[in-house]
């Protein structure tokens, strides 16, 4: 087929296809196949339903885009450069997967602009679309008025069949189906391939009825490769039906348009070969060069600027006239779309200190006082409301008919829980918080990896943190769970001892819009220390009682805490000089000036002793080879609290007895 009789549409659809061959094939790396498949169902989407602004890639009402599939990412980034975002440029094409280019790998929402969830894990930018849709559904009930919308946008996905086999996409599913979220609409590039071969091998469901009995609108585009019109009209339909999310089935062929590899697993993640180039170029009469886009397919694609610089200016008249009707919610739509936090809100947490309960029940505490003053600030529980005392008391839930509810249940769905406050934050305008035991992040890890990846501040409250939470036992009881969220990067890990260090850990976790914060609160009831100190606890680490030139220091988190300071009694009752340290968030206390740290652990006194109700890994970093660690490397037990930590040698006669080991005593 020679370009002269390609219809404009089809040569817009082969650019898209081209540049993402020829980017594959210029790094040696990538994922070619599904660019190659989804191309018209992606053209049809960002031509004539997709609401945004290349100009202003932030414009609040724009639609959501996400390439849940995100192995196949240079489809978005041929969008994004076809359609006129500045920062994709054809030189950035050009270098994609490249050190320091604005094309990576797999989406990255902080990396490139357009992009606004990270995936590349299958089946987590369907939890983040179903967040995307939930913060849009909440703030349009809380601003919208009569005559004056000022929230209406839809969120759109690409997914393939990886993520309809994770069940991270499942839980996320399931759940949007229950709340009936209209404004949600997937495209699914059903081609039947994954990187082992034909899903025949291990995924034969019928797709469409999974989705049917979760509640969602499903149809089917019998020819995704060339049927636009379907494709269209399907999406029309979509949009028409207000009451449930809709799944669109669109039957492509993986690396559609080569000869050789077209259908099979051969074109999903590695380059087509010089060869099979030119035979494709040749198949698809693609006559020009790599890198070469077509003067009419881009001035058909680059028509978006036009679209989305009048669009985004009725916006603006809209917000204008509701600004007039409604000053007060206009100023504090602006305000909480700007991620900034209302004035004087720390004050609202100053109660908390005076209280002595569990830190979960001080975590309640924070939580319910943080509501009546932040209003951006919703979340939920993984069935778990009453264990994790997450409830917002006198708040109405976010269910079908009540979208302007901030208390969410989320039902037995960690992952999907994860992914979905991810998809919450990066829409902007909420402080999402999601809940569980402490041990069940094993469950959500990739979702808060990918909130440490994204750098978004979902906070996550998990309770019952020690072998204290008792007789539901090992299965229960989180030993190595805190070390390795210590090792992720950009997480904030926090254990408060008592009511000061969780009020910090609250105001930490408020402020830091841009890396995730895990709270880990007690089951069992702490006492207060004298010498704990909210502005102590915000800097990560701090001397809670001191020493002159101390023989030893004693550190610790949450509410081992309270052991430390009845061991170091005993200790300066033998003549010692004993310093206290209470570490509670090991990250931030790394961020510290040396001369600080120096000040809290100095490097003079080698002796000191940890004590945490968890894995020892990791310790040996404040310990040294002259100390020690009472900590726990094995699994726990099931028996009551009290008992499992006597047995587990949590007394301040083990300590002691550790103390005096190290001291040579």
């Amino acid at each position: 087929m020679a370009v002269a009789t390609q219809s404009i549409e089809q040569l817009c659809i082969n650019t898209i296809r081209f540049l993402a061959i020829d980017a594959v094939e210029k790094a040696k790396s990538g994922h070619p196949g599904l660019p190659m498949g989804a191309a018209p169902m992606a053209f049809v989407l960002w031509d004539q339903f997709l609401k945004f602004n290349p100009k202003n890639p932030k414009w609040v009402d724009r639609d959501r885009f996400v390439l849940s599939a995100g192995h196949g990412c240079m489809l978005q980034y041929a969008l994004l450069h076809l359609t006129g975002y500045d920062s994709v440029t054809l030189d950035e094409i050009k270098n994609f997967r490249q050190w320091g280019s604005k094309t990576p790998g797999h989406p990255e929402n902080f990396e490139t602009e357009g992009v606004e969830v990270t995936t590349g894990p299958l089946g987590q930018g369907v939890g983040n679309a179903v967040g995307l849709a939930i913060a849009e559904a909440h703030l349009a009930a809380r601003f919208n008025k009569p005559g004056h919308t000022i929230v209406d946008h839809y969120t759109y996905v690409i997914l393939g069949d990886g993520c309809n086999m994770e069940g991270v996409a499942a839980e996320a599913a399931s759940l949007a189906g229950h709340l009936k979220l209209g404004k949600l609409i997937m495209l699914y590039d059903s081609n039947h391939i994954s990187i082992d071969g034909s899903t025949d091998l291990a995924f034969t469901e019928d797709v469409g009825k999974r989705y049917e009995a979760y509640g969602w609108h499903v149809q089917k585009v019998a020819d995704g490769n060339h049927d636009l019109e379907a494709i269209a009209k399907a999406i029309e339909n979509a949009k028409a039906v207000t009451d449930k999310p809709s799944l669109i089935i669109v039957e492509t062929t993986i690396g559609y348009g080569s000869p050789k590899k077209a259908g099979s697993e051969k074109v999903h993640g590695a380059p087509l070969g010089s060869e099979e180039v030119i035979a494709t170029r040749q198949n698809l009469g693609w006559e020009y060069e790599p890198f070469v886009i077509p003067e009419e397919a881009l001035q058909r694609f680059r028509q978006a600027i036009d679209r989305g610089a009048k669009a985004e200016a009725e916006w603006n008249a809209r917000f204008a006239e509701y600004e007039k009707a409604y000053p007060a919610e206009a100023a504090e739509f602006k305000r909480i779309m700007a991620g900034e936090l209302p004035v004087g809100w720390e004050k609202a947490l100053e109660p908390v200190t005076q209280m002595e309960k569990s830190t979960r029940l001080l975590s309640e505490a924070c939580l319910n006082a943080l509501a009546g003053v932040i209003p951006e600030l919703l979340g939920g529980s993984a069935d778990l409301a009453h264990s994790n005392m997450t409830y917002l008391k006198g708040i109405p839930d976010f269910q079908p008919g009540s979208y302007e509810g901030r208390n969410f249940r989320f039902g037995v769905r960690e992952h999907g829980m994860g992914a979905i406050l991810n998809g919450m934050a990066l829409h902007g305008g909420l402080i999402p918080y999601g809940a569980t035991f402490l041990v069940f992040a094993d469950y959500m890890k990739a979702a808060i990896r990918l909130s440490a990846l994204s750098k978004v501040g979902v906070i996550y409250v998990m309770t019952h943190d020690s072998i204290m939470l008792g007789e539901d036992g090992p299965t229960h009881q989180p030993i190595e769970t805190l070390a390795s969220l210590r090792a992720t990067p950009n997480l904030l890990v926090y254990r408060p001892a008592d009511a000061n260090e969780t009020v910090a850990s609250y105001m930490v976790a408020i402020r830091e819009r841009r890396r995730p914060t895990i709270l880990a609160f007690t089951r069992q009831n702490v006492k207060n220390i004298p010498g704990t100190s909210v502005e102590g606890a915000q800097r990560g680490g701090y001397i809670v009682e001191d020493a002159a030139n101390p023989d030893l220091i004693l550190i610790a988190t949450g509410s081992e805490l309270g052991l430390a300071v009845q061991a170091a009694a005993k200790l300066r009752e033998e003549g010692k000089a004993v310093r206290v340290v209470s570490l509670p968030c090991w990250e931030i206390f790394e961020e510290q000036p040396a001369a600080y740290k120096e000040s809290v652990l100095p490097s003079s006194c080698r002796k000191r002793v940890a004590i945490e109700a968890g894995a020892t890994f990791g310790w040996h970093k404040y310990t040294g080879f002259e100390g020690a660690i009472v900590g726990i490397d094995t699994f726990g037990a099931s028996a009551p609290g009290p008992v499992c930590y006597e047995k587990f040698g949590f007394t301040v006669d083990n300590v002691l007895a550790t103390c005096h080991r190290v001291l040579g005593a």
